[in-house]
């Protein structure tokens, strides 16, 4: 459960926050300056109650009848909840492929996070600047985060190395890590873990479509 201002969240109703606020602020862009709770569920497949029931949890001010919600206020209230308003530091290990993709997601800042500088082993990177972010040897990892008080790390090496990173950023104060490594780390209780693991979701989607197959 998430506990907001207002209310207590499910992870599910925090986990659908994201896609509200990225649609409640492609409407802004286009003009609409009020949204209706059955605008919201046709949109998404949705039930009224549901959208209205989340809105509810988060929004400052209540939605006028016939009209709907202020959609400013709620992109405001939904950013306040997410933490996005508050953008935070974060480095990143490892700029292969998928490190340079990061590094290249401007994206990032309008989600809370700012990479402010990368770790590799790669000599033939290290010194130089991607992306406008300084490359640094991955041992200065620990004193880097402690130095800058960097709380967030993000993965992205081979799972052969993954869990000795983890160990790094840990001794650097890092408190939640962004893992894209294919592998279980071990962690402290009080460090937060968001693994994006293909292989998880891939197995999600086989285990559907077997069971597709039963019916």
């Amino acid at each position: 459960m998430i506990k907001s201002d207002k209310t207590v969240l499910s992870l599910q109703a925090f986990q659908r926050m994201p896609y509200y606020l990225q649609y409640l602020k492609e409407l802004y862009r286009e003009g609409v300056r009020t949204i209706s709770s059955p605008a919201v569920s046709a949109h998404f497949g949705f039930t009224e109650i549901q959208v209205r029931k989340d809105f509810a949890a988060v929004c400052s001010s209540r939605g006028v009848p016939r009209h709907g919600f202020d959609t400013k206020q709620l992109i405001d209230d939904i950013e306040t909840l997410l933490g996005y308003q508050d953008t935070k530091a974060a480095v990143l290990v490892g700029t292969g492929i998928l490190g340079n993709t990061l590094l290249q997601y401007r994206e990032l800042a309008d989600y809370g996070m700012q990479i402010v500088a990368s770790f590799d082993v790669n000599r033939e990177l290290i010194g130089r600047t991607l992306h406008g972010k300084p490359v640094l040897h991955a041992s200065k990892i620990g004193d880097y985060c402690r130095r800058m008080k960097i709380q967030t790390g993000i993965i992205a090496v081979p799972k052969e190395q993954a869990q000795t990173v983890c160990d790094q950023l840990i001794s650097g104060g890092i408190l939640a890590i962004w893992n894209f490594a294919p592998v279980y780390l071990s962690v402290p209780d009080y460090i937060l873990v968001k693994n994006e693991n293909p292989a998880v979701s891939l197995a999600l989607l086989s285990r559907h479509l077997q069971e597709g197959r039963r019916i």
